[in-house]
């Protein structure tokens, strides 16, 4: 088994944060920090799941439906963890699909995004995985994401700018060769 495809490792986890905590000056010993290794092993497994899961199982829902018309699920919340510093990003999905004769049980929309956001991520990169994700699969005419989302990393520390958010996009097919498509999804997606 390849190093990336390994489960998470609960044991290092709870070490090096045993580590960090020595590191800045605490008590590990200290009653509200004795089981903090454990829960933070815990909420890593939670928090980057995504990881571990492939996205085609969500696929197993797919029907087949003479629908030529935009399918949007808009507002689909997610939380990821940025790569730089290992804090997390949070906000919402907004994703859209123009079929070909294959429409997605709308449910999995939002599990595909949550599968892409459970790992270490970068928010110009989720965008595009999710939308790389569904082009392909679905084999649609043209999908659009668009990602919005507040970085603790720029919001609690470094600048320290609460209430910025940062916004990305991406447009397959359709929606990115035709400007009247792109126009209209932009304005689906921002109503």
């Amino acid at each position: 088994m390849t190093e990336k495809h390994k489960k998470i490792d609960a044991e290092r986890i709870k070490k090096a944060v045993k580590e960090i905590l020595l590191a800045v000056g605490e008590d590990v010993e200290r009653e509200g920090l004795k089981q903090t290794p454990d829960r933070v092993a815990r909420m890593y497994a939670e928090l980057l799941g995504g990881m571990h899961e492939d996205p085609e199982k969500h696929l197993r829902s797919v029907f087949t439906e003479n629908y030529e018309e935009i399918v949007l699920l808009r507002d689909i919340p997610f939380y990821s963890i940025c790569e730089h510093h290992l804090m997390p990003f949070i906000g919402s999905a907004h994703v859209a699909y123009l079929p070909s004769g294959r429409v997605l049980g709308v449910s999995k929309l939002a599990r595909i995004v949550d599968v892409f956001a459970r790992r270490l991520q970068t928010q110009e990169r989720l965008t595009y995985q999710i939308a790389d994700f569904i082009m392909s699969s679905l084999k649609s005419q043209g999908v659009a994401v668009v990602l919005e989302a507040s970085h603790s990393c720029m919001t609690i520390r470094g600048i320290k700018k609460p209430g910025s958010t940062m916004v990305t996009s991406a447009l397959r097919g359709i929606f990115k060769r035709d400007p009247k498509s792109r126009s209209e999804i932009m304005s689906l997606m921002h109503k």
